[in-house]
């Protein structure tokens, strides 16, 4: 492996599933100003996942459509005009 490349400032950090409500608690660089109380009683950075392995339909096995970004409806109703 190369020397010196990887950073040196990793932190605990919460990660948070915003489709479920999930947490966990791990190790990022990623910077957050928002903290959270985690179980321990310690406030940590949060940073805010729209899917991760507990929402995501090749882990949970259910095939739900996930749009957060409103792009399903923005394409239906390009195409609905086009059809009439």
């Amino acid at each position: 492996m190369k020397k010196d490349i990887h950073p040196k400032t990793y932190r605990t950090v919460v990660f948070k599933d915003m489709s479920n409500g999930h947490t966990f608690l791990s190790r990022s660089t990623a910077y957050s100003s928002e903290t959270v109380k985690w179980e321990d009683g310690t406030d940590y950075p949060v940073i805010k996942l729209e899917i991760s392995n507990t929402s995501h339909p090749f882990y949970t096995g259910k095939n739900v459509l996930v749009d957060t970004a409103g792009r399903i409806d923005k394409f239906k109703k390009r195409y609905e005009k086009k059809a009439k």
